[in-house]
């Protein structure tokens, strides 16, 4: 499958690594700094001949024969960038977030629909082997009745981070740490409980990075229409690295508990109706070589398949538009001091501008 690259920074090396597992023929690869491409093959040793671009539009337009991109570049541009594929019917695999704004992530479900291309949000941990068993286990109905459940992403992004790139932690580009690092887990989170939301009421603050225009920390309470309570912690000021990112749930004949530093372990697994295949489940641990964990492979696979069996992927663009619309609940909530009721229809990360300066990077 002839396959491209959009965007050579930090996550890309996943995405090379997903190319590479999955068979893929990388025809081209693109970024604005041409130095990015040769420190990615670089770290990742891969030397095969592939074409060079600054210009995206460029690389689509030369090579008809494409059939897959990935679009791994600031989050400022996925959505631009997923257009201008879909509307050559190409199909994309779109780091999160899918994008910023809850328009810009319903043309890119309408589009698809009618180009009849296949998108997926690259939320890679829903295939963490810890993840799968907990969702098993909740599609089975082990927990029964859910009380409640948490996300608590408690990680370090220092200066140095932020100065890395020019345009993280800018609510045009980026968003802060809701949207950036701790979008993952909230994925998770609305997944494990269903899906249907009915109102977030969210605070953040920017408590240590004055240097950005976002939020450092964020903490919501998430009211679901099954009755159930979900609560979300995020935060880039743990001192001094990052330290967790767990998902709880708790329901009335089970309790589980994922760790680690992206919920690939299993810390904790209860159930009343435990059986010999539960005895291996508690202390599971899958070994990751970085916080973005395995998943990316998996992903790829999926959305391989999906292209050649004409099926929806397994994380498609309705799932990056709910991680999407739970983040813009929590800004438009801490923007208003009110809940917010969802379906949100419309809302934009940019809409937060000027809430906690202008930053200075």
């Amino acid at each position: 499958m002839k396959y491209a690259l959009i965007g050579c920074g930090r996550i890309a090396v996943n995405h090379i690594k997903a190319t590479v597992n999955n068979g893929l023929d990388l025809v081209a690869v693109c970024d604005l700094l041409p130095g990015n491409i040769d420190i990615l093959f670089e770290k990742t040793g891969y030397d095969k001949p592939v074409e060079r671009y600054t210009d995206y539009r460029k690389m689509i337009d030369e090579h008809k024969e494409l059939e897959l991109v990935s679009i791994a570049t600031d989050s400022g541009v996925h959505a631009e960038i997923a257009l201008f594929c879909i509307d050559r019917g190409i199909n994309v695999i779109i780091e999160k977030p899918i994008a910023m704004s809850l328009a810009d992530a319903d043309e890119i479900i309408k589009r698809a629909a009618e180009k009849h291309v296949k998108v997926s949000a690259c939320h890679q941990n829903r295939f963490n082997i810890a993840v799968q068993e907990m969702h098993r286990a909740v599609e089975s109905g082990r927990f029964g009745r859910v009380s409640h459940g948490s996300i608590h992403v408690r990680w370090n992004r220092n200066k140095a981070y932020y100065e890395q790139a020019p345009w993280r932690g800018k609510w045009a580009s980026d968003g802060g740490a809701l949207m950036n690092q701790c979008i993952h887990g909230i994925d998770l989170l609305r997944w494990m409980m269903g899906d249907e939301v009915d109102e977030v009421y969210g605070a953040t603050r920017q408590r240590y990075h004055d240097y950005l225009e976002c939020e450092d920390i964020g903490m919501a309470v998430v009211k679901f229409k099954s009755g159930a309570i979900g609560t979300i912690e995020g935060t880039v000021n743990v001192y001094p690295k990052n330290l967790e990112e767990t998902l709880y749930m708790f329901g009335e004949n089970g309790t589980v508990k994922l760790g680690g530093t992206s919920c690939n372990n299993i810390d904790v697994w209860n159930f009343a109706d435990a059986g010999e295949g539960d005895a291996d489940k508690a202390g599971l641990q899958e070994a990751t070589s970085n916080v973005y964990g395995n998943g990316h492979t998996s992903l790829f696979a999926d959305v391989i398949d999906a292209i050649q069996n004409d099926r929806k992927p397994y994380v498609d663009a309705i799932a990056g538009r709910n991680a999407l619309e739970m983040v813009l609940a929590v800004y438009k909530s801490q923007l208003t001091g009110q809940p917010v009721k969802l379906p949100l229809k419309d809302f934009a990360s940019v809409e937060m501008k000027g809430m906690f300066g202008e930053g200075s990077l």
